[in-house]
C-alpha cells in the first residue's frame, strides 16, 4: 500500500519508540521522511534505514523549530505532514513529591513544544493551502492517573489539537491526536520486566494485552494520510480498550473468552 504518494513527512521524535515507527511505516507507504529527533545519533540511524534525512532538534527551543522548520523546506520543498511524537515521562509521585523542575521540564517539552511545532510547520501547510498535522497525546490525557504533569500536559496536547483544527481547517489544514494507551516500546517493556508497575498493563485492557507500537504508527500515517481527508480535530485512542474495561475492577474485572469447541472436519455437525 503506497500512500505516501513522495509527500514530505517530517517526524519528530522519529529517533526511537513510537516515533520511530511511525518513520519507518510512512516511509514504507512512500512518504519522503525527515527524523527529527534531539539525538542526532538516532535520528541519522533511522534516517540511514529509512532513506530519509536527519534533523536534530529540540523540541522546547522555539527558535530551534522555526529554524528546522524553515531549513527543512529550504532542503526538501513543502512539508505535507507533521507527526509531533518527542515526549518526556515522569516518575510516579504525590505532588508534595514531584519537583516543580520535572512539572516545568515536562510542560515545556509535551504542551510548549508541540504547540511551537504545531505553529512553525501549520503556519506553512496554511500558506500552501494544505496539510496534515497529528499530535501524539496518551490514554493519561482522558482518564485518572498518578503522573500529574505527563497527563496534564498531554490533555491539553488534545485541547490544542481541536483548536488548531478549528483555526486552520479553512486552510486546507487537517489536525488530530493519536491517544495511545501503553504500548510496548522499549521504555514501557523495562518497566514491565522490571517490576515498576504494580500489575501487568494488559490485566487491565478489554483485549487483554498491550498496544504494539506498529499499531499506533497505523493510527497515525492514516490520519496523516489522504485516506483521512474528512476527519480533523480528533483524538484517535488507541489503547487495546483500556478506558473501557478498568472499570470493570470493582466488579471483578473484564470476563474472560468463553470456551471455544472446535469441531474437527469432516465430523458430523
Amino acid at each position: 500500500m503506497m500512500t505516501g504518494q513522495g509527500t514530505l513527512a517530517v517526524v519528530i521524535g522519529g529517533g526511537n519508540g513510537i516515533g520511530e515507527e511511525t518513520a519507518r511505516l510512512m516511509a514504507e507507504r512512500g512518504w519522503r521522511v525527515v527524523i527529527a529527533d534531539r539525538d542526532p545519533a538516532a535520528a541519522d540511524r533511522v534516517a540511514a534505514d529509512v532513506g530519509g534525512a536527519a534533523v536534530t532538534l529540540d523540541i522546547a527551543d522555539a527558535a530551534a523549530v522555526d529554524a528546522a522548520c524553515a531549513a527543512i523546506e529550504a532542503a526538501h520543498g513543502p512539508v505535507g505532514a507533521l507527526v509531533v511524537a518527542a515526549a518526556v515521562f515522569q516518575d510516579v509521585l504525590p505532588p508534595a513529591e514531584l519537583p516543580l523542575a520535572v512539572w516545568e521540564r515536562t510542560v515545556q517539552v509535551n504542551l510548549s513544544g508541540t504547540y511551537y511545532a504545531n505553529r512553525a510547520f501549520g503556519t506553512r501547510m496554511a500558506h500552501h493551502g494544505r496539510g496534515s498535522i497529528v499530535n501524539i497525546a496518551s490514554i493519561a490525557a482522558i482518564g485518572s492517573v498518578p503522573v500529574h504533569a505527563y497527563a496534564s500536559s498531554k490533555a491539553a496536547v488534545v485541547s490544542l489539537t481541536l483548536n488548531l483544527a478549528g483555526e486552520w481547517g479553512r486552510a486546507g489544514v487537517r489536525v488530530n491526536a493519536v491517544s495511545p494507551g501503553s504500548t510496548l516500546v522499549p521504555r514501557v517493556a523495562e518497566r514491565i520486566k522490571s517490576g515498576r508497575y504494580a500489575a501487568d498493563p494488559a490485566e487491565f485492557t478489554a483485549l487483554g494485552r498491550i498496544v504494539q507500537p506498529r499499531e499506533v504508527a497505523e493510527s497515525i500515517e492514516f490520519l496523516a494520510s489522504d485516506r483521512a481527508s474528512a476527519i480533523t480535530g480528533i483524538n484517535l485512542v488507541v489503547d487495546a480498550g483500556w478506558h473501557v474495561a478498568g472499570t470493570w475492577a470493582q466488579y471483578g474485572g473484564v470476563r474472560p473468552a468463553p470456551v471455544r469447541t472446535v469441531t474437527p472436519a469432516g465430523a458430523a455437525g
